[in-house]
């Protein structure tokens, strides 16, 4: 369960700092984001480093994925993954990374295929009560396991036309960075956006 800070303020914006980085990324292609489809969280069990999925259509309708971990302070060996720097109006400078660069993010990922997890709710802080913030997208592991699998810290991370393939010690993440993208068959995180009915394979684990 998170927090979402609705009265805060972002400067640059996380439209702006992904804008700004989609330049860099092949997968991007020249595309330029229109607006923001859906988000997605995940907790953090130790509460320090935010977790947020953003679904984004670009101009020519295409929608990719961009994970994202929200950091209180740079993350050790991780510059190459650095999306950009923010200030929150609440939390103060945060640092902004692609999360398939970030070991809390393939953590919470893989927990969620793995366990069948879903995305985390939401909520609001109003009058002194918390208010549940309805999701604009629903996500699922389809794993059945008891407990989250061991992940280590991030070996590589390698992008393939419009895959992402994260590697963990054992483990492989292949994120569409292109939504809709075939991703094979395995272990999966399969979302649903809005009331469409629609559902799309977000993300698989592999285990070596």
């Amino acid at each position: 369960m998170g927090i979402v800070h609705h009265t805060a303020t972002m400067s640059p914006t996380k439209q702006e700092l992904v804008e700004s980085w989609l330049p860099t990324r092949s997968w991007a292609q020249g595309r330029h984001v229109t607006g923001k489809v859906a988000e997605y969280r995940f907790d953090d069990p130790a509460g320090e480093v935010g977790i947020e999925t953003i679904l984004w259509l670009t101009e020519d309708g295409t929608v990719l994925q961009t994970p994202l971990t929200y950091r209180a302070e740079p993350l050790a060996g991780a510059e190459d993954h650095l999306v950009g720097t923010t200030d929150h109006s609440v939390l103060g400078e945060r640092w902004v990374y692609d999360g398939c660069g970030d070991p809390v993010w393939a953590t919470a990922l893989a927990t969620a295929i793995a366990t069948g997890g879903r995305q985390a709710q939401m909520f609001i802080e109003q009058d002194g009560q918390r208010v549940d913030v309805p999701p604009r997208m629903q996500v699922r592991g389809s794993g059945e396991e008891e407990s989250a699998p061991e992940v280590g810290p991030v070996d590589a991370v390698a992008d393939e036309g419009p895959v992402t393939t994260v590697r963990c010690g054992s483990l492989e993440l292949d994120v569409a960075r292109v939504v809709g993208t075939p991703l094979g068959e395995g272990p999966h995180l399969s979302g649903t956006v809005g009331d469409t009915g629609d559902t799309t394979v977000l993300a698989v684990l592999r285990r070596g």
